[in-house]
């Protein structure tokens, strides 16, 4: 592995890399994260996750407050402190939304929308996301759709979430996303694939009006479509980043697990791929070169940040 002096970023994916099995970060995982913090190492969280979700289990953890989250793949930067500094945020227009809506078909009823709406103290406001049928996603994400019942408006038809007034375009949501069955969120993916302006999952081309992410988890046949603006990504977003504070893409080391980390990996010095992540996708990195680390719930993450440590660093900290 490269030495610290070569590292002046990691960026870590949360579900399936920071967190375990229990959905928390483990003590081994966040005593590197302060280690490389400690060191010098800008610490960057960067995930599919809108803000506030991914806040419900990074904040209390003492991470520094100035340190970024990277959400909804990409579409939005914010500090990690509770006043959720808003430092990029890029919005899908409302008439490609309309777009969308119409295009979809017989998937609107697996589709959530997502608007970055946060209060003061950094959290949710009903209408942060919306959905034009429940009993699909509950069946899909019902975990999910619990917690966040708080936070969803019920709108059909779902085009009335969107502004019809040109001056309130910074109202527009910032990303959509669809949840599903594997196979069926395939049929989906290839839908929108035939909608102009539509880039393939990972892939940005001149002209594109939106990107596709995917995140898919085979055990629980489970895949979600995340359909953000054009050429938006974690990997972009990292890029931009790492642009203000002097830091070069050959110093970013990215570690991550599923198709959506995919972009920040190709752009980062040093990827590291999670031992969990799907089989095709570690082919992928067998035939890039890319180290594959442990898996999320023996603390793989760790075991790549602790690689490019000073030895001893955290002695103390794994006690």
């Amino acid at each position: 592995m490269n030495s610290l002096s070569t590292v002046k970023m990691i960026a870590t994916d949360m579900d399936g890399t920071l967190l375990g099995n229990d959905g928390q970060v483990s003590v081994r995982n966040l005593a590197a994260l302060k280690a490389a913090e400690e060191a010098g190492i800008e610490v960057v969280v960067a995930t599919g996750r809108r803000h506030s979700y991914a806040m419900r289990v990074l904040r209390g953890l003492g991470l520094r407050d100035l340190n970024a989250l990277v959400s909804s793949n990409g579409a939005v930067t914010r500090t990690l402190g509770a006043d959720a500094r808003l430092l990029n945020r890029t919005l899908l227009p409302n008439e490609i939304a309309r777009d969308l809506f119409a295009h979809l078909g017989e998937f609107r009823n697996a589709l959530v929308v997502t608007f970055d709406k946060v209060a003061a103290n950094g959290d949710d406001v009903r209408g942060a996301l919306v959905v034009e049928e429940l009993d699909d996603l509950h069946a899909s994400i019902d975990k999910w759709m619990t917690a966040n019942e708080p936070y969803i408006a019920h709108v059909k038809p779902i085009e009335d979430c969107l502004s019809n007034d040109p001056s309130h375009a910074q109202d527009a949501p910032i990303q959509m996303m669809l949840c599903g069955r594997v196979e069926r969120m395939r049929r989906a993916e290839a839908r929108l694939l035939t909608m102009p302006g539509v880039s393939a999952v990972g892939a940005a081309t001149p002209g594109t009006r939106v990107t596709l992410h995917r995140t898919e988890y085979p055990g629980r046949d489970l895949s979600i479509v995340d359909i953000l603006p054009g050429g938006c990504s974690k990997g972009v977003a990292l890029l931009r980043l790492a642009a203000t504070l002097g830091i070069r893409a050959e110093e970013i080391m990215a570690i991550g697990d599923n198709w959506n980390d995919l972009p920040m990996l190709k752009i980062a010095g040093y990827p590291i791929l999670m031992g969990n992540a799907p089989e095709d996708l570690k082919l992928l990195a067998r035939e890039r070169g890319w180290p594959i680390t442990g898996e999320h719930h023996l603390d793989g993450m760790a075991e790549a940040i602790e690689a490019v440590l000073p030895v001893g660093t955290l002695v103390e900290s794994k006690g």
